[in-house]
């Protein structure tokens, strides 16, 4: 599976995941967002996605669930968030969603919580 972006095929996993991590652009996390219904990315979902991808490049390869998430975009926002605010920044799983956008590779964790 592959993604056309800017004149440049862009190769990914059957699920969508990027097969390099240095294809990663926030111009081709915008256009994965719109692909994948998300719609246009605000301030949050750019915190979520630094987050994400500073956790993987910075932490050892760390992929944090879904209850990291809230505990880390609590702090950050400086709020108490549940589960479900996060999903609505992400619907089909802050960390899998997310992290596909942030051009990580596929968790292969179960569970988002």
């Amino acid at each position: 599976m592959a993604i056309e972006f800017n004149g440049k095929t862009i190769e990914t996993t059957a699920t969508g995941y990027l097969l390099n991590l240095d294809d990663w652009s926030k111009e081709l996390a915008e256009e994965m967002a719109c692909l994948d219904e998300v719609g246009e990315l605000t301030r949050k979902h750019w915190d979520l996605i630094e987050y994400l991808r500073d956790e993987y490049i910075n932490n050892g390869q760390n992929q944090p669930n879904t209850r990291n998430i809230v505990k880390a975009m609590s702090a950050k926002w400086n709020e108490k968030l549940g589960q479900k605010d996060v999903y609505e920044l992400f619907p089909k799983d802050p960390s899998k969603q997310g992290g596909r956008i942030a051009g990580l590779p596929e968790s292969r964790r179960k569970g988002g919580y």
